[in-house]
């Protein structure tokens, strides 16, 4: 797949061609509890409340790397995304928004952008800009007053879904650069001493996306997260995190692999995490203590054990 793909769309086929060694009968108990969180309205639920954009999002990540939206899913989606086209959305929304309507028109469902005005890229440009901040990153809304880690690579990813580039890329790379501390890793915002996992992976990934990874950032990275290691085999969300999670485990895998720091935990056990998480009627819960999966964390659980098997593709 072609560097210009965006990088949501590169990371699935990655994850897909790892999954390819799932067995069927696992595959369609993910595929059935994904669905079974699905609405009247054809979005999708988190763990309690109605639709939301942010589960749909990873509902259709979910089903497509486990092998493709159904022509009925297609229909489905698209009518809830639909609903939810012309209302003011949050950053999360609009990336959740926008890359569930590009995997239903790549599946042969409705292109939901068909009836945009024809500046729609550069005016959703203009959207995003107001979210930008003095310091040269992105909070989560306009009256943001300090800039998001997680947030701008939101922004970033949203920006490569509609074929335009961030603006002043530079700014935001120092900022980013901004965001790292002592201990190798990268803070959610400037007031934050203490290095997450997650911020971590976004800033990782963004800088390597604009080409500003050298050694010494790998070299810090690989630092931080030996620090974030866990006996039970997977990623801490923080040094103060005294469990491992789906969610940390597949940004700190992920990253590992992408700046090829090597195998800072053993795959064997990895995978022997990942699955103490797997449900025995489909989906992953969060972390041990965790007593119910929810759809985000079985794109997390799917996710790591595609990022572990893709090495062998």
């Amino acid at each position: 797949m072609s560097s210009s793909t965006p990088y949501l769309f590169r990371l699935a086929d990655r994850l897909t061609r790892g999954l390819a060694q799932l067995d069927e009968a696992r595959r369609e108990r993910h595929r059935g509890f994904t669905l079974s969180q699905q609405m009247p309205d054809g979005g999708f639920r988190g763990r309690e409340g109605d639709s939301d954009l942010y589960y749909t999002g990873f509902a259709v990540r979910t089903l497509a790397i486990l092998g493709g939206l159904t022509n009925d899913d297609c229909k489905r989606i698209a009518g809830y995304l639909r609903q939810n086209s012309r209302r003011q959305l949050t950053v999360i929304d609009l990336v959740s928004w926008l890359y569930s309507a590009l995997v239903v028109q790549a599946s042969g469902g409705a292109d939901l952008l068909a009836d945009s005005v024809p500046d729609f890229a550069a005016r959703l440009g203009e959207v995003f800009e107001t979210f930008r901040t003095k310091d040269g990153g992105y909070a989560k809304t306009e009256e943001g007053a300090a800039g998001s880690t997680y947030h701008s690579f939101l922004v970033a990813l949203c920006y490569e879904l509609i074929g335009q580039l961030v603006p002043q890329p530079n700014r935001l790379i120092q900022f980013l650069y901004d965001r790292q501390r002592d201990d190798g890793g990268f803070v959610e915002i400037e007031q934050m001493k203490r290095s997450g996992t997650n911020p971590t992976a976004a800033a990782a990934a963004l800088l390597t996306i604009y080409g500003s990874v050298d050694d010494e950032l790998r070299s810090d990275v690989s630092g931080f997260l030996r620090e974030v290691r866990s006996s039970e085999g997977g990623f801490q969300a923080n040094t103060r995190v005294p469990f491992a999670d789906g969610l940390s485990t597949f940004t700190g895998l992920l990253t590992a692999q992408d700046l090829q720091l090597g195998d800072l935990i053993p795959p064997a056990n990895i995978e022997q995490f990942i699955m103490s998480l797997e449900m025995p009627t489909g989906g992953f819960r969060g972390a041990l203590w965790d007593q119910q999966a929810d759809i985000e964390y079985t794109f997390y659980g799917l996710g790591v054990l595609g990022l572990l098997w893709s090495r062998d593709r």
